[in-house]
C-alpha cells in the first residue's frame, strides 16, 4: 500500500508540474503546449532535468540554472499539494476506475485556486474541466442531476441577491464551481461544503473588506474536506437538524 501511495504521489506531482504551466500561461492567453518551458527571467529554454517535479527546484536551490534568478516557490508547492491530493483521494476511494477523473477534477480546482488568488479571475476552460471530470463516475446521471440543481440553485440565489443589492452579487464562475461541488458531493453534503466555505471566508473577508477576497479557493477547500469526510459531514448535518 505504501508503494502504491508513493507511485500515486509521484503521478500527482507530475500533474502538478503541468498545473504550474497552466497557472502561468492560461491567464496570459498563451498555449499550454507550445513553446517549450523556459526561464521567465532570461528566456532560456529549460533542459529536461530542470523540469523534474520537486527535485529540480531543490537541486537547483530555487534558482535558474542559467541566470541564477530565483524560481518561485509556487512551483514545488503546487507539485507537492497535487501529490498530496492524489494520495488522499487514493486512500479515500482505493484503486477504482474513476479515481483519476476525480483526482483531475480536484487538480483543476487547485489550478483555479492559484489563479484566483493571483489574478482574482477564474478561467472558464479550467472551470469547465473540473466540472466535466467531476461528472465521470459510476452514478453519472445522478451526478449530472446534482450538478444541475446545485448550479441552477446558486444561479437563482445570485440573481435574487443582485436584485436586492442592486449590483452583481455572484459571478458565473461561482455557478460552475457549484456544479462541480454538486457532482462531487451530492446532497446534502453540497450544503455542508457551502456552509464550511462561508465560515472559512469570514476572517479573510473582514481583514480585506475594502479589496475583497476570491471565494473560489474557499469553495474548493471546503469541497475537498467534505469529500474526504463525507460520512462525518452527513452525520454532523443530521445532528444539527435533528439533535
Amino acid at each position: 500500500m505504501i508503494g502504491i501511495s508513493v507511485i500515486v504521489f509521484i503521478f500527482g506531482a507530475i500533474i502538478g508540474s503541468f498545473l504550474n504551466v497552466v497557472i502561468y500561461r492560461i491567464p496570459k492567453g498563451e498555449s499550454i503546449v507550445f513553446p517549450a518551458s523556459k526561464c521567465q527571467s532570461c528566456q532560456n529554454n529549460l533542459k529536461w532535468w530542470h523540469n523534474i517535479p520537486i527535485f529540480s527546484w531543490l537541486f537547483l536551490k530555487g534558482k535558474c540554472y542559467f541566470c541564477k534568478n530565483k524560481i518561485s516557490i509556487q512551483y514545488p508547492i503546487v507539485e507537492i499539494l497535487t501529490g498530496i491530493i492524489f494520495v488522499a483521494l487514493y486512500f479515500k476511494l482505493g484503486l477504482v476506475w474513476y479515481l483519476p477523473f476525480v483526482a483531475v477534477s480536484f487538480a483543476a480546482l487547485l489550478t483555479l485556486v492559484m489563479i484566483d488568488f493571483k489574478y482574482m479571475a477564474v478561467p472558464d476552460n479550467v472551470n469547465f474541466t473540473a466540472l466535466i471530470f467531476a461528472l465521470i463516475q459510476p452514478e453519472f446521471l445522478q451526478a449530472l442531476m446534482y450538478a444541475a440543481i446545485a448550479a441552477g440553485g446558486l444561479y437563482l440565489i445570485g440573481q435574487l441577491s443582485s436584485l436586492i443589492a442592486r449590483k452583481q452579487a455572484m459571478g458565473g464562475a461561482d455557478v460552475i464551481v457549484a456544479g462541480t461541488m454538486g457532482a462531487l458531493l451530492g446532497f446534502p453534503n453540497f450544503f455542508v461544503a457551502l456552509f464550511l466555505s462561508a465560515v472559512l471566508a469570514i476572517i479573510p473577508s473582514l481583514i480585506n473588506r475594502e479589496k475583497g477576497v476570491p471565494f473560489v479557493p474557499f469553495l474548493a477547500l471546503a469541497t475537498f474536506v467534505v469529500y474526504l469526510y463525507d460520512t462525518q459531514a452527513t452525520q454532523l448535518l443530521e445532528t444539527i437538524i435533528y439533535g
